[in-house]
């Protein structure tokens, strides 16, 4: 069955609907909640958070077309909401376990890092647009932020990112 349908059921009540899409989307999110939280548990909680979030408020999503980029929102202020209630400083943990494990090697070391260093607005534009390959129209829907602003704060993220990367490759 198509994503849209599903969506409709499930706006109209189907639970199984629901169920369906979620498992579709369990992974991706599990991934953009462990690149805010960076541990597996944390990450667990925020896809949780997510869900019943989402479940709770499916009714009132209007346009079934929107699905992804409605719980793609809800993920991330679900991850930030988290964050800022535990007030963690978020670091890359080498050791940290999960299915979702980002490669460890130095330079995805220096990428986590200088990711971690961007504003939020920044950072979650950069991370849906090249880690979820997400159009710039619907990250503009995510962040609630005109189609131009969108592409100037990716392109300001990215070059900050680019000097944070060139001074850490100086450094090492």
């Amino acid at each position: 069955m198509e994503e849209a349908e599903l969506a409709r059921k499930a706006i109209a009540g189907d639970e199984n609907s629901f169920t369906i899409l979620i498992q579709s989307k369990r992974e991706r999110l599990y991934r953009m909640a462990y690149t805010y939280v960076r541990n597996r548990e944390d990450a667990l909680e925020v896809v949780q958070e997510t869900v019943y979030r989402a479940f709770l408020a499916v009714h009132k999503l209007q346009q079934p077309q929107y699905f992804n980029t409605w719980l793609t929102k809800i993920a991330i202020n679900s991850a930030l909401d988290f964050v800022r209630k535990s007030k963690k400083v978020v670091y890359a943990e080498p050791g940290a376990e999960g299915s979702y494990e980002p490669n460890h090697n130095e330079e995805a070391m220096d990428l986590r890092k200088a990711l971690g260093s961007l504003d939020e607005k920044s950072r979650t534009a950069i991370l849906l647009r090249y880690f979820e390959d997400m159009q710039l129209k619907d990250i503009a829907d995510v962040l609630d932020t005109p189609l131009s602003s969108v592409k100037s704060i990716i392109y300001r993220g990215l070059e900050r990112l680019k000097i944070k990367l060139e001074e850490s490759e100086s450094i090492g």
